[in-house]
């Protein structure tokens, strides 16, 4: 199973709690390396997040998912609990810069604006920044990830829950070549565009308003080749073995330019407990 980031990332205890802490995991520098090792067969599987409730989409991976072709065969929805973490000995006034992922540092963005003189710096991972400040013995230098990364790693916590809300979930999508279901799927995922004419898109969303079907989610995307013109990613209640879902989709074909399936899958809630053996120190390709 690939996932984007090192060992400890909030992507590989997805993973671990999703499946099994024996899973093996592989970790990828970036997410276009995550979906080139799914596509390519490194990996069966990828663990991409999608969503966080208090960011939003993380608009790269629905693009890779349509360049990619990959399918959505699986969606996790987990806690996410940010902590700040420095070496052992480390004093939150010694601390000038902090690292994380982009995505944490926005998740923390109060947090970090009341540190006077203490910068944030993009790092490639959350947990990676962890281990990059735990081997370069950094005093002056902290970093923003799970509290796994610094128990098993034997650094400290100077701050949990340094988030600015709490709770705060992260929705991950399970990504194959192939559907490979684990659980009954219970929604579906699609992309389409249309013309950009006025009304164009209550009536591509009225296809499922006029026969009950619950929209879950529906997110906008530029399309790089038509200024001005977007692809719509939207998520509905329901699969295709459903006759009223597909009497939809086929209404949204005659509508629409195109319709992309994406999968149909089982969405489930994660509750992580940090007294679970996740065994995440396993080999990754960076």
């Amino acid at each position: 199973m690939a996932f984007q980031g090192a060992p400890y990332a909030f992507s590989e205890i997805a993973i671990k709690k999703y499946f099994d802490s024996s899973v093996r995991t592989l970790g990828c520098r970036s997410f276009e390396e995550l979906f080139a090792a799914v596509d390519n067969g490194e990996a069966l599987c990828g663990m991409a997040p999608i969503e966080n409730s208090l960011t939003g989409s993380i608009h790269r991976n629905y693009d890779l998912l349509l360049e990619s072709q990959l399918k959505i065969v699986g969606e996790a929805i987990m806690p996410i609990e940010q902590c700040l973490i420095a070496n052992p000995g480390v004093r939150l006034e010694d601390i000038r810069l902090i690292y994380s992922h982009p995505q944490a540092l926005e998740q923390c963005r109060q947090f970090l604006v009341s540190l006077p003189g203490v910068d944030a710096v993009a790092s490639y991972d959350t947990a990676g920044s962890v281990i990059m400040i735990r081997d370069r013995k950094l005093r002056d230098a902290a970093a923003i990830a799970g509290k796994s990364a610094a128990l098993d790693l034997g650094m400290q916590i100077l701050r949990a829950e340094v988030q600015d809300l709490s709770p705060n979930y992260t929705r991950f999508w399970i990504i194959a070549k192939q559907e490979n279901h684990w659980e009954t799927p219970t929604r579906t995922s699609i992309v389409f565009s249309m013309k950009n004419i006025p009304g164009a898109l209550f009536k591509a969303l009225s296809v499922f308003a006029l026969r009950d079907i619950d929209l879950i989610k529906i997110e906008s995307r530029p399309l790089r080749n038509r200024p001005w013109d977007y692809l719509f990613y939207l998520t509905f209640a329901g699969t295709l073995q459903d006759e009223k879902c597909r009497n939809a989709i086929r209404h949204l074909q005659e509508i629409t330019f195109f319709v992309t399936l994406l999968g149909s899958y089982a969405s489930r809630h994660l509750e992580f407990d940090e007294s679970d053996k996740l065994n995440c120190a396993t080999p990754s390709i960076f």
